[in-house]
């Protein structure tokens, strides 16, 4: 894997630590986090902080019925079902969970360029997406944030470039047209809280069909 040269920024991971990240986000951030050192070592430094904190809260006291009820509900559980994936190729372990395990399903954008919806909802929409070598997508800005987590390939905006492992943010005063380099294709993990804002009239006509 080439070096990471563009990060999970601090209040990012401390917001995913605390669980403050709407769920497109948090797969785009714990997919980069399995694929990177440094940002696994920032966040086990949070973790640890805030495991500090709260041993240095004071308990609370409950009553006996309610600490009864407790004990019964853990003992009744149901067991946890949920399978642990493992990294499979491209895809990093949480990647591979959301998609069950199974591969992609690529549809068709137009130009080469195809997408996996793995999640959509009120709080945002995270997919997977195929771009191929020298393509440049649509100029769009966003209404809010942006994640984009390069698993192969590599692609350049405005702000630089991006290669494997790294994760662009993008808010809402970014402005651009991602074109993925030359060689293999580009694909990359994108998570966004609302639909994107085109320039062009024609990925506006078709972005409810496409839903991005």
């Amino acid at each position: 894997m080439s070096e990471i040269r563009h990060h999970i920024s601090e209040p990012l991971i401390a917001a995913y630590v605390a669980g403050n990240v709407a769920q497109p986000y948090a797969l785009v951030i714990a997919a980069h986090v399995s694929m990177c050192e440094e940002c696994r070592a920032r966040m086990a430094a949070h973790e640890m902080a805030g495991g500090a904190v709260l041993e240095a809260t004071d308990g609370h006291v409950i009553s006996t019925d309610l600490r009864a009820q407790v004990l019964d509900a853990l003992d009744h559980a149901a067991p946890n079902e949920a399978q642990a994936y493992q990294r499979s190729g491209i895809f990093p372990a949480p990647v591979m969970e959301a998609l069950k395990g199974k591969p992609p399903k690529w549809k068709s954008l137009g130009f080469g360029v195809r997408q996996s919806i793995l999640q959509s909802g009120d709080d945002g929409s995270v997919r997977l997406l195929y771009i191929p070598a020298g393509q440049e997508m649509p100029n769009h800005s966003h209404d809010g944030l942006e994640l984009t987590l390069v698993l192969q390939g590599a692609f350049s905006d405005e702000d630089g470039r991006f290669g494997v492992g790294d994760v662009e943010v993008a808010d809402d005063d970014v402005d651009h047209a991602p074109v993925a380099e030359a060689g293999e294709a580009c694909i990359c993990l994108a998570a966004t809280g609302a639909p994107l804002k085109f320039r062009s009239w024609m990925p506006r006509l078709l972005q409810p069909l496409f839903r991005i």
